[in-house]
């Protein structure tokens, strides 16, 4: 199996920023214990401590300076909170990363907001989903001496981004601090995924003999592909059969078939996996140009996750190589 290698920066070198200075993060939270534990946490990443306010310092005042990475924790928002949350999507464009915490039920409105910033979402978070959130952040700065990562090399980081955070949820319910969630290295090798994300075309990828392009096939069918897929839970632990691509995938054909649009929070319990990993998910195969977002011309404050074209000729693909085989066996 081939391997992936990642170099490793130490802990100070991933927290300085082009000309060698530490990076600065603003955070914004009401809750007070969360707020200092984001602090805490920046801290012992070695960040730079720029602000740590009230959600209501974004839009109090005067536009003030902001670190490279910004934090916002807003399990509600209200209209006042989602204005500057889209003032600050706009204003971190490129210049910041922004991770913003909230509640399955403000999830929808708080994703619409953040469709400039490529932020990451995290919803209802434990400490150790801040951590991750805040190690992924760390890894985008351009002087970490990560080598252009190629869409293997993507999903393999992904994948050991979400084995890693199911690691630090452990190390929180036994107890065990930041410090070692942020424990130095020098090097880590995870195994190779293989092609499963490979271009139409690409490597892995056969076209159909007939040279015919395939359509997709009936909207029930894929339907109960899914009920099928989610009655193993009823007999096996779940988790055995976690596959959140694959089922982002299904659910997304369906609507398609259907012409149903779908939201952002309605395929994240589509998924399987908590709303904080699907989001992961989705962000990534957005990259990978299977996913795209649609902004909801009626109300700017909503916005439905599809299928692209490319993604949804590949699963018509996918779905007439299987119905070939099936005929063989029959």
């Amino acid at each position: 199996m081939p391997q992936a290698d990642f170099p490793y920066a130490s802990l100070e070198e991933q927290a300085a920023g082009p000309a060698g200075m530490r990076l600065a993060v603003s955070i914004f939270a009401d809750r007070e214990q969360v707020r200092d534990q984001i602090r805490d946490d920046t801290m012992a990443a070695g960040m730079a401590l720029r602000e740590c306010g009230p959600v209501a310092a974004l839009f109090d005042g005067e536009a003030r300076p902001i670190g490279e990475v910004v934090l916002v924790d807003c399990p509600r928002a209200d209209a006042p909170v989602l204005a500057a949350l889209s003032r600050l999507d706009l204003r971190v464009h490129s210049a910041a990363h922004l991770i913003v915490s909230t509640s399955i039920e403000a999830l929808d409105d708080v994703f619409a907001c953040c469709d400039q910033s490529d932020a990451q979402i995290l919803v209802d978070p434990s400490r150790a989903d801040r951590i991750i959130a805040l190690g992924r952040a760390l890894t985008r700065f351009s002087n970490l001496r990560l080598r252009e990562l190629s869409e293997e090399d993507r999903v393999t980081l992904l994948r050991l981004i979400e084995q890693v955070g199911e690691i630090a949820q452990r190390l929180d319910q036994f107890g065990v601090g930041h410090a070692a969630i942020f424990g130095e290295g020098k090097a880590f090798r995870v195994e190779s995924p293989g092609s499963d994300f490979a271009a139409q075309g690409g490597k892995g990828s056969k076209r159909l003999a007939s040279g015919v392009s395939p359509t997709l096939p009936d909207a029930r069918t894929i339907r109960r592909i899914i009920r099928n897929r989610h009655a193993r839970t009823r007999f096996f632990d779940g988790a055995l059969f976690a596959d959140p691509a694959w089922d982002i995938l299904l659910d997304l054909t369906a609507a398609r078939i259907e012409s149903v649009r779908v939201s952002v929070t309605s395929l994240c319990i589509a998924s399987g996996v908590p709303p904080t990993t699907a989001l992961r998910w989705i962000g990534q195969m957005i990259q990978a140009g299977l996913l795209h977002r649609n902004e909801d011309d009626a109300d700017r404050r909503r916005a439905f996750i599809a299928l692209t074209d490319r993604a949804a000729h590949m699963m018509a693909r996918y779905f007439a190589e299987v119905g070939r085989s099936t005929a063989k066996l029959t």
